[in-house]
């Protein structure tokens, strides 16, 4: 742990919130004995993510209008940026993981990353608080908009803006299945336009199945 907080540049006070923090579900699962996975830290870590991308984004570009903003607040923390936020610090080489996503290569699976790095986020938080964490999630944010390392499609933000041409329809997304082992989930939802089902997607984080059910709503408006 003291090589990830070095590369990090943090040292916690708390060791627990960083142990926590690293340990995936399937690692708890099979230890049986009351250890905590990280997913409870990923929740939170998620929403102080979600607050310092949106300043961060507020103060960088003060006459960019809110989709411009939403759209790129979105491609900054999709599955495919965290994940990669997450391979620069090799997050995953020091995450608890159970024998079965050790021998499918979880340590390197994109949402395995993602949700680790906003536990890791979280675990700032609790420890140093705000601006720990701000400084810690800046250093990536930073980087990943001068090196223009945004290449994502944000088809949630894309639909929204359809939607909101009229301001009585109200756009809401379902978690509606779950499949397969610890090692290789799989998220199915439904995005509702109030209450009638435009779109179906499947993906291996929520975030991504979000996105692929926006994506076939959109298709199937013809945008």
């Amino acid at each position: 742990m003291k090589a990830l907080e070095k590369r990090i540049g943090y040292s916690f006070n708390n060791k627990d919130y960083l142990m926590v923090a690293l340990t995936h579900s399937s690692f708890a699962n099979e230890r049986h004995n009351g250890i905590q996975s990280n997913e409870r830290m990923e929740f939170l870590g998620d929403a102080v993510l979600s607050i310092i991308s949106a300043e961060f984004l507020y103060k960088k570009y003060p006459n960019m209008p809110e989709g411009e903003l939403s759209k790129l607040r979105s491609s900054l923390v999709c599955t495919e940026s965290l994940s990669g936020f997450a391979r620069e610090i090799s997050l995953g080489s020091v995450l608890f993981l159970g024998k079965g996503e050790i021998n499918t290569g979880g340590e390197d699976r994109p949402s395995i990353l993602e949700n680790a790095f906003e536990a890791l986020i979280a675990a700032i938080y609790l420890d140093g608080g705000m601006e720990c964490a701000k400084q810690f999630v800046l250093s990536f944010l930073e980087k990943a908009v001068e090196n223009h390392k945004i290449s994502f499609k944000d088809y949630k933000t894309t639909l929204q803006e359809v939607v909101q041409q009229n301001p009585d329809e109200n756009v809401t997304y379902v978690l509606v299945g779950e499949s397969g082992p610890d090692h290789d989930k799989q998220f199915e939802v439904e995005v509702h336009l109030n209450s009638n089902v435009i779109g179906r997607g499947k993906g291996r984080s929520k975030k991504s199945a979000e996105q692929a059910a926006a994506k076939e709503a959109l298709t199937l408006m013809g945008l």
